[in-house]
């Protein structure tokens, strides 16, 4: 007996797959259809077939300056010979896609990609004070940092030269 997608797919790989585009938690087409067990034109196909259950709070296009910036940030690129850029999902859109693709595998990893987004929100808002205690921590270091560099260009005005002078001028 073949064992679920849940059991077969490390939730942190499922992380490491959601990115921020957008002011927002999406993930990419590309790695989408590899978790359905589909390829990423049979994936795109059955959202436009049902564009209408896709809204722009569910899906974006990423346009070509958002895709570059992407494909910079990705180390190992496995998008070949792309010509489009690629689509990308919101925890919703992702939702969506289980229905639209109707198939067990779908519902089992989106199961699991629901999970994974819900376990971000957990993090993020239990660790919310931790990282608003860096970013004051940050801003007070960059701070000291600016009153440094204030003294030590004070203090380089206010030296006055040792050792003998060359007057060019008496010449």
């Amino acid at each position: 007996m073949a064992k679920s997608a849940l059991s077969l797919i490390p939730q942190e790989y499922i992380a490491s797959k959601i990115y921020l585009i957008q002011g927002k938690k999406m993930m990419l087409d590309t790695d989408l259809a590899e978790l359905y067990g589909i390829e990423t034109k049979v994936l795109n196909q059955a959202v436009k077939r049902n564009a209408d259950r896709f809204p722009e709070d569910f899906m974006v296009q990423l346009n070509d300056k958002e895709f570059d910036d992407l494909k910079s940030q990705i180390v190992t690129s496995n998008w070949g010979g792309r010509r489009t850029p690629p689509y990308a999902f919101t925890e919703h859109g992702t939702l969506m896609l289980s229905s639209v693709l109707k198939s067990v595998r779908a519902a089992e990893v989106n199961i699991l990609i629901i999970r994974t987004f819900v376990k971000l929100r957990e993090i993020l808002s239990l660790h919310g004070d931790i990282a608003q205690k860096i970013n004051d921590h940050d801003r007070q270091i960059a701070n000291l940092y600016g009153h440094l560099e204030k003294i030590l260009k004070l203090n380089q005005k206010q030296k006055n030269p040792i050792g003998y002078i060359w007057d060019t001028k008496k010449e």
